[in-house]
């Protein structure tokens, strides 16, 4: 593949990538409640933390397609996956109480980790536009 063709490919993806966390973001707060319902009680502040999350994924999304902003926003989108991690768990712990799949839920747990490798590859300097490439 042509390096300019890489280069449109690569800024593509991380498009793509940044679009997850901002339209996920949105939603958090067009619908807190659905987010509100995989929280684990032993957190506080359920509907304050979704919002906060929700403001936290826009704000990456849109600071990962900045040149300027894109290595750290590549760290606080893992430093976010991680943190909400325990609600995918919850989810699968208790998968009667939001009608989807045991064996669905089991495997979004990975995908997680998918998405921190992902976001991992923007963390490197010379990563504006493609995955451990240069800008």
């Amino acid at each position: 593949m042509a390096v300019g063709a890489r280069r449109v490919a690569g800024l593509a993806g991380k498009a793509a990538f940044a679009a997850l966390f901002i339209v996920g973001g949105v939603a958090h707060f067009a619908r807190p409640e659905a987010y509100m319902k995989i929280m684990p009680p032993y957190l506080p502040f359920h509907r304050e933390l979704v919002l906060v999350s929700g403001f936290f994924e826009i704000a990456l999304g849109v600071a990962l397609m900045i040149p300027a902003t894109s290595r750290l926003a590549a760290w606080g989108l893992i430093a976010l996956l991680v943190a909400v991690f325990p609600a995918n768990v919850f989810m699968y712990q208790h998968a009667e109480r939001f009608g989807i799949s045991p064996t669905l839920l089991l495997l979004r747990l990975p995908l997680q980790g998918l998405l921190i490798l992902w976001a991992y590859a923007y963390t490197r300097w010379g990563s504006s536009s493609t995955p451990g490439g240069s800008s």
